[in-house]
Order: structure tokens, then sequence, then C-alpha cells
């Protein structure tokens, strides 16, 4: 009976808060029950849907894992130009817990021959590995992966919001309310902030030319 094991990403974009990835695991011939609980790429589906179908999935498998990833171990990675790297390694730890017979990635690069490559190069253990874009909305095993991600990115979120007392919107640099709390709170978040972000340093830049301006 082969295994199979998804694996996916939530908050690679966020100024604010964790990235997580997770690995979601199952047997082949239980995919299709994947399916008829509404599996999908977790973008697709609200909170609700998620934390429900979250709630199901890991009912039929104790194969999963997840890590979360805290926005300063981001930052170091993103100086060094090293993201995708920081995803692969710690999608490696998935991989040689779990001990799949096939691993299904979500690449975060566009050369997925690179990704397997260095994955394969890495890893202590001999597993075929797939790696597609988008791989999330075509396989069921990875949209599980995905789903079990954003419900634990989520739940972190709500964490800081709880911890803080404090409307930090979805932690994304689109969002206004997390613009907003950034321009408003930046020393009560700033452990929870990606300074390597471009949003901050534009932030920043605003806050230099106000106080020239006010000299």
């Amino acid at each position: 009976m082969k295994i199979i094991l998804g694996i996916d990403e939530a908050g690679r974009g966020p100024v604010i808060g964790p990235m997580v990835i997770a690995g979601y695991c199952i047997e082949e011939e239980k995919i299709e029950l994947l399916k008829s609980l509404g599996v999908k790429d977790s973008k697709e589906l609200t909170r609700k849907q998620r934390e429900d179908i979250y709630n199901e999935i890991v009912k039929l498998t104790d194969k999963y894992k997840y890590i979360i990833i805290d926005p300063k171990t981001i930052d170091y990675y993103v100086y060094k130009n090293k993201l995708n790297y920081l995803e692969f390694n710690n999608m490696i730890k998935i991989i040689e817990e779990i001990k799949p017979d096939k691993v299904i990635i979500d690449s975060p690069m566009v050369n997925t021959k690179k990704v397997i490559e260095y994955i394969k190069n890495n890893l202590k253990i001999n597993v075929e590995i797939i790696a597609e874009n988008k791989a999330d909305k075509k396989y069921p095993v990875v949209s599980a992966a995905s789903i079990i991600a954003k419900v634990i990115r989520d739940r972190e979120i709500d964490k800081i919001k709880e911890k803080l007392n404090l409307d930090i919107g979805s932690g994304y640099p689109s969002d206004e309310r997390t613009v907003k709390a950034i321009k408003e709170n930046y020393e009560i978040l700033k452990d929870y902030i990606r300074e390597s972000w471009m949003t901050i340093k534009k932030i920043r830049k605003e806050d230099q030319k106000n106080i020239l301006d006010f000299l």
C-alpha cells in the first residue's frame, strides 16, 4: 500500500506572523475520500470550511506534520536571498520524519527540476518526488497540506491578536488594517514583524520624511 505525502506552505507573503509548512500523508487508496470531504486549495475555501475540513482530514491519518517558522528566521533567510531554501530544508525535515513512498510538493520555484534536485541531494532516504507549481489545485493530498498550513497560520495570527489585544488584520501587506497596525504600534508588534519586507522599508521612509518635514 503506497503512502503519499503532500507538502505546501501558508504565510510566505505576509509582513506579520509566521510561515507554516505542512505535510499531509495518506494511503493512495484514500485520496478519493479526501475529494469527497471537499478538499481543495485552501485559498478557495472560507475559514470555516477550512476548519471543518481540517477536523475531518486529521481523523484519516496520524501522518501529518507542520512546522511554524518565526519572522526573525524568515528575515535571516531573506537577507541571504535564500527564502526558498528555508522552505526546502523544512520540507526535508517533514519527509524524513514521515518517510512516505512518494512526495508531491507545491513548488515555490518555477524551476521545479531544481527543487527536486536539491531535496533529493539532501534527503537521507530514497523517495519518489514530484514538484509542481500550483500542485495544491491539482493533487488532493497537497490541498490537504495547504489546508493544514493555512488553519495553523490563522490560529497563530489569532494568538498574536489576543496576546496584544490588537487588530492586525490578516498580516498581509495588501491589508490596510495590517499596515495601519504597524504604523501605529510598531514597538508592540516588532517581535512579529518581518523587517526584511518592503512594506516596513516604505513605512520607515515615510516616518523619516515626516520627521524631516516637521523639522
